[in-house]
């Protein structure tokens, strides 16, 4: 316990109802709104009051500061605590998951500014909302096999159910994206330029709700934003992805990337092909086999696969390195185990599936 009471900026949840609309903000701008244990207890518990409160008809979900809505959780609290013997990184999935779980369920509308960095954790809590804005300075990633883990949170839910094999693309690749593509991709459904936040706020500020509080808001963006962008990257290297991500395992799509040409995208493969090599041949594997396996499953049973993963991904996968080379160390030098795809084997990734 602290000796004295947490001012309103001090709280990592910053909480505010105007005009009906329950205004949550994450408010770690310092580290990116990084989630902690505390702010996914303090969204729930918020949540929760605000689904019995007839004077609430929708939340607003956003970062504080203009660099990120939320650049996932706090990985290095999860290291300390898998480090130090405690309980922290596994009690972490397990509510951070019942969160997410709760937006995509949620009884009311639920908007979420995706206004800068939206990786990992950020995803996990906007993807889920029913209305999802991008701006100009969104960049969307699941960017966990960079650092030997798997895109989470309902990776395996929402990644899966991006058309083609794009998703598969960003969940092995952990690439970002921009607003025409997440629109694209449909992780995003509507665009607003970031400087017409304030009047977006204006305009919540001074609605009048009708039976139909989702419209009410649809209403307002209709106003402020689009939901098409032209000339969306992704658009362009379709049929190349589609092509090399559906081959049936990442060797293969290295392989294939290095020697195909599919439209005038070999100079892509080549980088695409080169980024797949630093990335943990195991959180790669992992990834493809749970992304496919989701495409078949209820948003439940993919929160129960990627939760059985991570039980077993402290002490089997390639996180703790990860996390070492790139967070704690800092000497961008995983030892990757296994350290190259041809030395995986096909049970060693299997064998993380076993009992699902």
């Amino acid at each position: 316990m602290t000796a004295h009471a947490q001012t309103p900026t001090e709280a990592p949840i910053l909480v505010q109802v105007r005009n009906h609309i329950g205004h949550l903000t994450l408010n770690r701008p310092a580290g990116l709104n990084a989630l902690t244990l505390d702010m996914v207890r303090s969204l729930q518990q918020q949540l929760d009051a605000w689904a019995n409160d007839p004077l609430v008809h929708a939340v607003i979900l956003r970062g504080e500061g203009p660099k990120g809505f939320c650049a996932g959780g706090d990985i290095r609290s999860l290291y300390d605590s898998y480090k130090a013997g405690d309980s922290l990184h596994r009690d972490f999935f397990i509510e951070e998951y019942a969160l997410d779980q709760c937006i995509h369920h949620y009884c009311k509308p639920i908007l979420a500014l995706m206004d800068g960095f939206t990786l990992g954790g950020g995803m996990g809590l906007a993807q889920g909302a029913e209305l999802r804005v991008v701006t100009e300075r969104s960049r969307l990633a699941m960017p966990e096999v960079g650092i030997g883990y798997f895109p989470d949170v309902g990776g395996s839910y929402f990644l899966s159910r991006v058309p083609g094999e794009l998703g598969i693309y960003l969940g092995v690749s952990g690439v970002q994206v921009q607003a025409a593509d997440a629109l694209y991709c449909g992780l995003a459904n509507w665009y607003l330029d970031s400087s017409k936040l304030a009047q977006l706020d204006e305009r919540l500020d001074t609605l009048s709700f009708s039976e139909h509080p989702l419209k009410d808001l649809q209403g307002v963006l209709s106003k402020l934003g689009t939901q098409v962008l032209e000339d969306a990257p992704l658009a362009r290297l379709r049929p190349a992805i589609d092509h090399f991500f559906a081959l049936p395992d990442v060797s293969s799509i290295v392989e294939q990337l290095r020697a195909v040409t599919v439209a005038d995208s070999h100079e892509w493969a080549l980088k695409t092909a080169d980024l797949l090599e630093t990335r943990s041949p195991l959180a790669m594997a992992v990834t493809l086999e749970m992304l496919r396996r989701g495409r078949h499953l209820s948003l439940e049973d993919c929160f129960k696969m990627e939760l059985h993963l991570d039980q077993q991904w402290f002490e089997h996968g390639d996180l703790i390195e990860g996390v070492r080379a790139l967070i704690i160390d800092k000497d961008k030098q995983p030892h990757w185990n296994p350290p190259t795809l041809a030395d995986l084997s096909r049970q060693r990734v299997d064998q993380f599936f076993e009992g699902l």
